[in-house]
């Protein structure tokens, strides 16, 4: 089953990895370099699942149709960006430095690394109820990340650049600005040393959950039906996330994949309609321009919140 992703991952590793880090006198990292070119693998076939099974969905009952997707294509940059190259490169390879690190710094002060299995006794042995709560307890945590993302002036300066697109499709998932990815990245690494997750289980969570994310951005006229959705957040519960609010709505559905959270926190919404995405307080390169063009108007909105020289973020 494997098989194909390990020969991949070989070959990766053998005429790219180790010519690079050679040249680089980074050879030190060769020991975990199969694992990074094992990931990047693994992000391109999620890539090629998520194509296979957006696509077909977003032709078959599109929201909105657009005669010029310019906009969509750099979204597809972004994807590459994150799932098959830097994504791999930090969930896996500085992860697990970290983790490593971490670890070798309790026991040697004499302490235990914590476990959650060490915590809950009675998962021991179950690895698929363990990488199922590893799953719920990531998604409350990214709950929150979201939900102050709306909360901060400066931090929604950065969250700006997903939301500003108006032609929201499966790719716009990873639309996101370069510094609002390093701090989910540091949010998820912490909750995940908390709780122990293995490093080699921890980029696989979180492709899983990006997964299910990107299906949630698609531009599919796709509802789970009343119970569906109250167990798995859908393209219809998920884009009255992105739709251009009413002035004075506040901002709803900030789940990732599972609803409980807003429903537990009372942000939960499910009787908007697909409206239309988009945020009209974001500069119009946002919405419309370049990858650069994009990183670099986010990085002075925040500059200008910082400096309070900012309006407050939509739908705070």
């Amino acid at each position: 089953m494997t098989a194909p992703f390990d020969f991949a991952a070989g070959w990766l590793q053998e005429n790219l990895l180790l010519p690079l880090l050679y040249a680089l006198d980074m050879m030190e990292w060769e020991d975990i370099s199969f694992g990074w070119a094992l990931f990047a693998v693994y992000g391109v076939a999620q890539v090629v699942v998520t194509y296979a099974v957006c696509v077909p969905l977003e032709r078959w009952r599109p929201v909105e149709t657009w005669p010029d997707k310019r906009a969509v294509a750099v979204d597809v940059l972004y994807t590459l960006i994150s799932r098959v190259g830097l994504l791999p490169l930090v969930t896996f390879v500085l992860f697990y430095k970290i983790q490593v690190t971490l670890n070798g710094f309790l026991t040697d002060h004499g302490w235990v690394p914590p476990t959650l299995e060490r915590l809950i006794p009675d998962l021991l042995g179950h690895q698929v109820l363990t990488f199922f709560l590893y799953v719920v307890i990531l998604d409350f945590s990214d709950y929150w990340r979201h939900r102050l993302s709306h909360v901060f002036n400066w931090w929604y300066s950065l969250h700006a650049v997903h939301h500003a697109q108006r032609q929201m499709t499966f790719w716009s998932d990873d639309r996101n600005h370069l510094l609002d990815d390093i701090i989910a990245f540091v949010w998820f690494t912490v909750v995940a040393l908390l709780i122990g997750i293995p490093p080699m289980q921890f980029p696989l969570l979180v492709l899983l959950l990006r997964l299910l994310e990107s299906l949630s951005h698609a531009n599919a006229r796709l509802s789970f039906g009343w119970l569906g959705e109250r167990l798995l957040i859908s393209p219809r519960f998920h884009r009255a996330h992105h739709g251009v609010t009413a002035a004075g709505e506040k901002s709803v559905n900030y789940g990732a994949i599972l609803p409980w959270w807003d429903m537990i926190f009372r942000t939960a919404d499910f009787s908007r309609e697909f409206a239309a995405t988009g945020d009209p307080t974001a500069e119009e390169a946002l919405a419309t321009g370049g990858y650069v063009t994009q990183q670099w108007v986010g990085l002075k909105r925040m500059v200008r919140d910082i400096l309070g020289r900012h309006p407050a973020p939509r739908g705070s």
